[in-house]
Parts: C-alpha cells; sequence; structure tokens
C-alpha cells in the first residue's frame, strides 16, 4: 500500500471503543491499513484504581506491554507480579498464560501481541 496515512491514536480508539485499545491486527477491516496477521498493537489508556481481572490467555501469541507513562501493575497467575513504574519499562510473557492488570496511576502502555490469530484467547479457568 503507497499512502502516507497521519492521525490520533487517541482519537481513533475513541471512534472504535469495541476494539479496547487494539487498533492493528487481524480484527480489523479488511480495507483498513491496519489489518494485519502478523502482530496486534493496543494503546492502553488506564484509569488510576481500574483493575483488570486475569481473564484469560492467549493459546500461541506472545505479549510484550511497555510503559509510555505512569504507573501499571502486572499480574499473572504464577502469583508473579510485575511493577511498571518508569518510562520504557515492559514486561514479557509467552503463550499459556494468564494475566491481568491494575492501574496504580493514570497510565499509558504500548502492547505487542504476535501473531495476531483469530480465536487465539482461552478464558481464564480456575
Amino acid at each position: 500500500m503507497n499512502k502516507i496515512i497521519s492521525g490520533n491514536i487517541n482519537n481513533d480508539i475513541k471512534n472504535n471503543p469495541k476494539k479496547n485499545g487494539w487498533f492493528m491486527g487481524h480484527f480489523m477491516n479488511d480495507n483498513s491499513p491496519f489489518k494485519n496477521s502478523d502482530f496486534e498493537i493496543k494503546w492502553g489508556n488506564h484509569k488510576k484504581g481500574i483493575i483488570k481481572p486475569i481473564l484469560g490467555l492467549n493459546k500461541t501469541a506472545k505479549t510484550m506491554s511497555i510503559l509510555i507513562s505512569g504507573k501499571v501493575l502486572i499480574k499473572f497467575t504464577e502469583e508473579k507480579e510485575v511493577i511498571l513504574s518508569k518510562q520504557g519499562d515492559y514486561v514479557f510473557w509467552g503463550a499459556g498464560i494468564y494475566h491481568g492488570s491494575e492501574a496504580l496511576t493514570d497510565a499509558v502502555t504500548l502492547t505487542i501481541r504476535w501473531p495476531s490469530i483469530p480465536n487465539d484467547q482461552e478464558l481464564f479457568k480456575k
């Protein structure tokens, strides 16, 4: 595609709330330049105190989350927790690991998941 596209990711996310911040991946419309099966990207705006419980895992895809600003706690079922507190802090986890998060302050993260595969998520089983 020989195009130059510019915009504002926060505006794009507001206009597409069902995607929960995910703006690139297999799930985008066929005519979107952001449709991609190699990887997915999420711009996460987290409000202080919001908790995302441990709900699921990816069966195949690996994930890396990078802190842009603020402070976020990432929780895993292995009773492991990682606090992202300085710009550039990151956490990587492989396939098959349940995860959740808590915004300790207002925060922004960039999350990359690869590959981008339909139906790759599995819900948490206690």
